[in-house]
């Protein structure tokens, strides 16, 4: 992986090219989609199959038309601006991502491969589309000391909190569930029948009828992850480190379930808080779903969107704060790395 990231780095033009290459392939998979009238959006009925398809051809299209100038011109402020604003729309097109992920984890099948599809071409096309928008930059006449794996500052450590607090009592519901409990006027076995209708796989029924419900097993991987951003990876795993004799973990490894997760979560949880307010006050309807009243419908929504909202907003701070701190830095004379400064670096009177 370092020799990938130094090439790319000497060659700045691969970025676009390869941009290129992704929208050529896109706009493609958009166009099959649309000629075969297949939705990428499942769940918005209001729109024709075909509509969504030919939306991805038009984004894949500019986007090989603006990568193509960027490769032959270079990141040019206009279209820099135009590369970035095609990443928030393939940002917006690999909403789902996670999901995809979790149910392909458990042993469920997506609920729509095209779908499911279009997220990861999205996810790929956001990180390609960004980097071609990077102004190039000479390769550095000074080298790189390796980054430390330090303690994030106490703004860090403070997301970490909050993060883990938003998700106590939504893992608190689960697990009342799990242990076959009432919770918003759902018993355990009624929940264990939804799951079941609603085509759970059978390691997720298997794990719930044993008390452990898997959505909180991934809140456990969640919260983990969330500190492992913010606390040395061989304070959180030391055997783990000095099996790989003392090399820390490359940053690519975290950072990449904190992207997808905070892309994700954050989104999501701060649209559903939105409208669980406009619920709460009556100016639109909740559907009560498979509890008994909207009252309870509305608990439940309240419980979880707080919880993935503010787990994936920590997850973004912290995930910053861990990119901040690992970033290789220009060494001295004595080989030691220069000081961070900024707003990510430690507080006065604190240490890393």
């Amino acid at each position: 992986m370092p020799l990938v990231l130094t090439w790319w780095r000497q060659q700045p033009d691969r970025a676009s090219r390869a941009a290129t290459l992704w929208a050529t392939a896109y706009a493609v998979f958009g166009l099959t989609c649309a000629l075969n009238e297949t939705s990428l959006l499942p769940a918005a009925d209001a729109l024709p199959p075909a509509a969504t398809g030919w939306a991805a051809v038009s984004v894949g299209a500019l986007a090989a038309l603006t990568c193509a100038a960027t490769t032959r011109l270079g990141p040019r402020p206009a279209l820099r601006a135009l590369l970035l604003a095609l990443c928030g729309l393939t940002v917006l097109g690999a909403f789902g991502l996670l999901m995809d992920v979790i149910t392909l984890m458990f042993g469920q099948g997506v609920d729509s491969p095209a779908a499911a599809t279009h997220h990861a071409l999205s996810a790929t096309g956001a990180l390609l589309l960004t980097a071609a928008a990077r102004p190039h930059r000479p390769p550095p006449t000074v080298p790189l000391a390796p980054a430390t794996d330090s303690a994030a500052p106490r703004r860090a450590r403070l997301a970490a909190v909050t993060g883990t607090a938003a998700f106590v009592p939504y893992v608190a519901m689960k697990q009342i569930w799990a242990f076959g409990g009432t919770f918003a006027g759902i018993t355990g076995d009624e929940m264990l029948a939804i799951s079941r209708r609603n085509g759970a796989s059978g390691l997720w029924l298997t794990l719930e009828s044993h008390g452990l419900d898997a959505t909180v097993l991934l809140a456990a991987l969640g919260i983990f992850l969330l500190w492992g951003l913010v606390r040395p990876w061989g304070r959180l795993f030391p055997r783990w480190t000095l099996a790989l004799h003392g090399r820390r973990v490359p940053r690519w490894l975290p950072l990449t379930p904190t992207l997808i997760g905070a892309a994700t979560l954050a989104p999501y949880g701060l649209f559903g808080i939105g409208y669980l307010s406009l619920a709460s006050t009556g100016a639109v309807t909740i559907r009560r779903g498979d509890f008994p009243s909207p009252q309870d419908a509305l608990l439940v929504g309240w419980i979880g969107m707080v919880a993935f909202a503010g787990y994936g907003v920590c997850l973004a701070v912290a995930g910053w704060s861990y990119w901040s701190r690992t970033r290789p830095l220009p060494a001295t004379a004595t080989g030691a790395a220069t000081p961070r400064t900024g707003p990510d670096s430690p507080l006065p009177g604190e240490t890393a």
